[in-house]
């Protein structure tokens, strides 16, 4: 069965009485280049171990599972779990779990932590990728799970809007404050745009595959301090600096002045203009 084609998708919708629900954002990729694309992207190894949030039909999956060592495939759609197991019934190195991955604790992202849980038996060490083509209400807080992870993904391939993409990717001076919190961990790329005519149903926008490498935590930075400050300072992007940092931390608008100008900021520009790098000095010269 060609399980990246429109046909496939309907007949096995059909078969298990299957309504596709847009609150899921349940879009299928029926564009065996653009599933080619994603698995050359991954940089995948036979001793890989990959977890895929969203298989779907299980037609990415399938490709996945002959590359690397073991597949963890989370479906949040308790109905997808049967198409899943029909689909995948060959193949022995995947593990199917429902569940919701944003109520997967951190500490849980690893074999045996949790007695009982859903990661008990499961082999995700530290040396694992993240593979996902996720809808839109998922992408920031899912990013951010991992990137704050306990145990942190080698790297993270998801299929992303485009207009999302270019977000985590911009460079002053259009940062936004998405793109700030994935570059204090990680590095991002664009690998490919991907046209909306690749899925089915068809989205209204297209979509890029996005691969996050050099994913760690920087020991030197006091992160709860650094996002105090970038969300402040982000608070009315269209701002200068001076006035948001002042009100917002209530600090007087002169200190923050001096502060700005010790790290080679000038007050009147906007967060927006900001790099990574000027956000960790201040976060350095705050007392906040």
């Amino acid at each position: 069965m060609n399980l990246a084609s429109k046909k496939a998708i309907q007949n096995l919708l059909k078969k298990y009485q299957i309504r596709l629900s847009k609150r899921l954002g349940q879009n299928f990729l029926v564009n065996k280049k653009v599933v080619k694309k994603i698995i050359g992207s991954a940089r995948l190894s036979p001793d890989d171990t990959v977890l895929e949030i969203g298989p779907g039909i299980g037609n990415l999956t399938i490709e996945l599972a002959k590359k690397v060592k073991k597949v963890v495939a989370i479906e949040k759609d308790q109905k997808m779990i049967e198409i899943l197991k029909e689909t995948l019934k060959d193949f022995k190195n995947v593990e199917i779990i429902q569940g919701d991955i944003l109520k997967i604790s951190n500490f849980q992202l690893g074999p045996k932590r949790s007695s009982g849980g859903w990661w008990a038996g499961c082999s995700l060490i530290s040396n694992y990728r993240v593979v996902a083509n996720i809808p839109y209400y998922l992408t920031s807080p899912l990013i951010r799970k991992f990137l704050e992870a306990e145990i942190k993904p080698k790297e993270m391939i998801l299929t992303v809007q485009k207009e999302v993409a270019e977000r985590i990717c911009a460079k002053p001076p259009d940062m936004s404050i998405l793109a700030v919190s994935v570059k204090f961990y990680a590095e991002p790329k664009i690998i490919a745009f991907v046209s909306k005519k690749s899925f089915w149903p068809q989205p209204k926008v297209d979509s890029a595959i996005l691969r996050i490498t050099q994913i760690n935590t920087d020991e030197k930075t006091d992160s709860h301090r650094f996002f105090k400050i970038v969300k402040t300072g982000f608070s009315h992007p269209r701002k200068q600096l001076i006035n948001n940092l002042s009100k917002g931390l209530k600090i007087d608008r002169e200190k923050i002045r001096n502060l700005l100008l010790e790290n080679n900021i000038k007050p009147e520009q906007r967060a927006e203009t900001l790099t990574i790098e000027d956000w960790i000095s201040l976060t350095k010269s705050f007392n906040v």
